[in-house]
């Protein structure tokens, strides 16, 4: 669950902050008014859940079928058109392999659907590498059929993963690890290439800088998404709050990019790390499979 807190938590405030004035609230620290209501980030997110906790790894004729039940019970949720075709497909009964498949003609999604929701996946199999790419591209290829949108959730569970390794290794602060892990076990491709350009970055370069380095979301793909947001959580890697400030500043797909944050540095900081008060202005997690765990 603890992956899983972050992600929402970033996601919910995150997605309150499309609006003109956002530079003059972030400096403020100024929060919005309660509830946040999270986005498909979240709701996706819990159906990942939902296939650990039932099978211990993910199913994904059963992840598919969950992401189109909710889907179809909420489809405002800031859904994407292209994933709204094809859960719309896949609720219509199209196996998700061909409503997946056919997404831009023929090539699949390379988008950040993969890796807003992938933290959990990290979080679970925190102790088995090749665990952890197997299940976040499975994770992926539901709805992301193209490698680069496979990528960026391998991506991102290896990231959340080492997070974990490093809290319980007691190795504070040690943001390298994690985008050097993220690097080995990412496939080659532009994402890969730009977590190397990331990596490179300093961490006190200015945001400005690295957003046009790096992208933050703006294209909706995998590769001008996941590199700004790992670099954004390495840097701040031991302070939640500040992480989810400063990742607001980018701007670009705002509330993604703090759910890949909120995913990465919960896992170092512990669930303490996420303010009281943030936690209770979340709507409340809509999970049908919840145990205890470190998920």
């Amino acid at each position: 669950m603890l992956s899983l807190e972050g992600l929402s938590v970033g996601d919910a405030l995150g997605q309150r902050f499309f609006r003109a004035d956002v530079e003059m609230l972030v400096s403020r620290r100024a929060l919005p008014r309660p509830p946040w209501r999270y986005t498909d980030d979240t709701v996706m997110a819990l159906s990942i859940v939902e296939s650990l906790d039932q099978f211990g790894f993910i199913e994904p004729d059963f992840l598919a079928e969950r992401f189109a039940a909710r889907y179809a019970q909420d489809p405002n949720r800031g859904y994407g058109p292209t994933a709204m075709e094809v859960l719309e497909q896949i609720g219509a009964g199209i196996p998700w392999a061909i409503a997946a498949g056919e997404a831009f003609r023929g090539q699949g999604s390379m988008g950040n659907g993969g890796a807003m929701r992938a933290g959990p996946i990290g979080a679970y199999f925190a102790d088995d590498f090749g665990e952890v790419v197997e299940n976040a591209r499975a994770s992926a290829v539901v709805t992301h059929a193209h490698p680069e949108g496979q990528a960026g959730a391998i991506a991102v569970a290896v990231a959340t993963a080492q997070a974990w390794i490093n809290q319980a290794a007691a190795v504070k602060g040690n943001a390298s690890s994690i985008m050097a892990a993220s690097i080995e076990y990412t496939p080659e491709g532009p994402t890969r290439r730009n977590l190397k350009a990331a990596a490179k970055l300093p961490l006190d370069e200015a945001m400005e800088t690295a957003v046009a380095c790096l992208g933050n979301g703006s294209g909706v793909v995998a590769h001008d998404t996941v590199p700004l947001a790992l670099w954004c959580a390495v840097r701040h890697l031991a302070d939640f709050e500040t992480a989810i400030w400063t990742t607001i500043t980018a701007l670009g797909d705002i509330d993604t990019n703090c759910a890949i944050v909120g995913s990465i540095v919960v896992m170092h900081g512990g669930e303490k790390s996420i303010p009281v008060h943030w936690l209770e202005h979340r709507e409340p997690l809509d999970l049908q499979f919840d145990r205890d765990g470190a998920l």
